[in-house]
């Protein structure tokens, strides 16, 4: 179980680990906003109930121009772990076929790794796609590949529980939630 770390402002900033909530709780850099049921953490001197939810006390700067570069992570997630050729997920896959990134425009042929040049396909699709562009071997993917928000990379690979969702819900609105679901 992890624990929402959210901003002065509420901005939600990342998970982390309880035991690093707790120690930002006690050291007084952060207050519990939300705790995990009725569970609690005991020592020999304290009982402090177990955090889900917690808030800097001081507000930390994250800038907005953040560009995330892309990671099969956080491709794989964007695609829905799905090739984006033959629309299999991993559990239809043969033996030793395996998710891989395809770039539209080949390396070779002066591709980029961007966000838009590169989509999640199967080892058997992008053997058969190759060097060759789209339109040369009629391999076109399902969806338009474009960049994902940074809220939804940094989101995607990750579960919520409902009280952690809430605020996510709150600061970014519902659809960000329901594509963070889809993932």
């Amino acid at each position: 179980m992890r624990c929402l770390a959210l901003n002065a402002s509420f901005e939600p900033l990342t998970l982390v680990p309880v035991r690093r909530a707790l120690r930002l709780v006690l050291d007084g850099k952060a207050e519990i906003v939300e705790s995990d049921g009725k569970q609690v953490i005991r020592s020999a001197t304290l009982t402090v109930p177990k955090p889900a939810v917690i808030r800097l006390v001081r507000f930390v700067h994250v800038p907005r121009r953040f560009r995330r570069q892309v990671t099969n992570t956080f491709l794989f997630a964007r695609d829905g772990y799905r090739c984006q050729y033959c629309g299999r997920s991993q559990d239809q896959f043969k033996f030793r076929e395996c998710l891989t990134r395809d770039h539209l425009v080949p390396l070779s042929r002066g591709g980029t790794n961007e966000w838009g040049n590169v989509v999640t396909a199967c080892s058997t699709c992008n053997t058969r796609k190759g060097n060759s562009l789209p339109a040369q071997c009629g391999m076109f993917p399902l969806r338009e590949p474009t960049e994902p928000h940074f809220v939804y990379l940094s989101w995607a690979v990750r579960r919520l529980t409902p009280v952690q969702a809430k605020y996510i819900r709150m600061f970014y609105g519902a659809d960000t939630l329901q594509q963070l679901a889809l993932a």
